[in-house]
């Protein structure tokens, strides 16, 4: 991958950030999730793993005080980064200019919490090098809201065309996880829905400031078509957390509520293809989508997209 800057650009050290949040009286908090990488490598191992190319438009999710921001500005040809915390946003553009001369054009900032923001808003900040929305998603994303976060942004952006993020390594296995696997549930479900993921790697706690208590999973994933249904994703959603709110149960019991009565879930289940025995952590994003939409008349009104994120 050719990289927009020099290779040897300098990135963000661990005297950098401990200077920049000085300078800033930044003290990093669990509830933001702040967790800054400070070591160089790093960096670049997420960006080259990310696949960004020189063409593509950029979005970073919570830049913090640049690290990997600059990565992004090495390999994109422009950055758009969302950050809920106005102090290090203030600094941003700044460090980007002193560290990436000229960058200013290539860089964007959205002060927005990113699991509300929307396209509209991405647009209208637009950095002016960027050819067209964001094509990739590479974050380094706050462990308390990492899924619906990454579920927002891709129901939001179908411009996402791939992307890496960098999650809690439970997180990561549960979003990569395959029908069958112990770690299968409503995260893997629903991503599979937009796109094909994968656990791209472990990086290890020392690597950030402060450092966490556990070791943190990178998870890939490249956007596909969703199933073929008649169903909504709201409809499709509903059934993947019913299946999963009690995990023990069979499908027929597991959906009564969903469909209206054991019966309504059997029928269901049954015009579906799909055993009635059967527990959801054996059915594919497909099987959810033929259950949504096979559904027999008189169930129970849908649930909301959002539960069970």
């Amino acid at each position: 991958m050719e990289c927009v800057t020099a290779p040897d650009a300098p990135l963000l050290s661990a005297a950098d950030i401990r200077r920049l949040a000085s300078e800033l009286d930044l003290r990093p908090t669990k509830t933001l999730g702040q967790n800054f990488v400070i070591d160089p490598n790093t960096i670049r191992r997420i960006t080259a793993v990310s696949g960004t190319g020189t063409g593509e438009h950029a979005l970073e999710v919570g830049p913090g005080l640049g690290s990997l921001t600059l990565g992004l500005l090495d390999a994109a040809e422009a950055v758009t980064a969302v950050e809920i915390d106005p102090v290090p946003a203030g600094r941003l553009a700044r460090t980007a200019e002193e560290f990436r001369p000229g960058a200013g054009q290539r860089l964007a900032l959205v002060l927005a919490d990113a699991m509300h923001v929307s396209a509209a808003e991405l647009e209208a900040a637009r950095p002016a090098a960027a050819s067209g929305p964001p094509t990739a998603l590479v974050a380094n994303l706050p462990y308390n809201v990492a899924v619906p976060v990454l579920l927002h942004l891709l129901a939001e952006l179908p411009s996402l065309e791939h992307g890496l993020v960098m999650v809690q390594e439970e997180v990561a296995d549960r979003l990569a996880a395959g029908p069958g696997s112990k770690t299968y549930g409503v995260p893997s479900a629903k991503a599979a829905w937009y796109a094909s993921v994968r656990k791209a790697g472990t990086i290890g706690k020392n690597v950030f400031w402060p450092a966490p208590k556990i070791q943190s999973g990178l998870v890939a994933f490249t956007r596909r078509q969703p199933p073929e249904t008649t169903a909504s994703r709201q409809e499709v959603f509903a059934v993947v957390d019913a299946a999963f709110a009690q995990r023990r149960k069979t499908l027929r019991a597991a959906l009564s509520g969903w469909a209206g009565s054991p019966t309504a879930a059997e029928a269901t289940l049954r015009a579906a293809g799909v055993d009635p025995r059967a527990r959801g952590e054996v059915l594919g994003i497909e099987d959810f989508a033929r259950i949504a939409a096979h559904r027999v008349d008189g169930a129970a009104e849908t649930p909301t997209e959002g539960a069970g994120l």
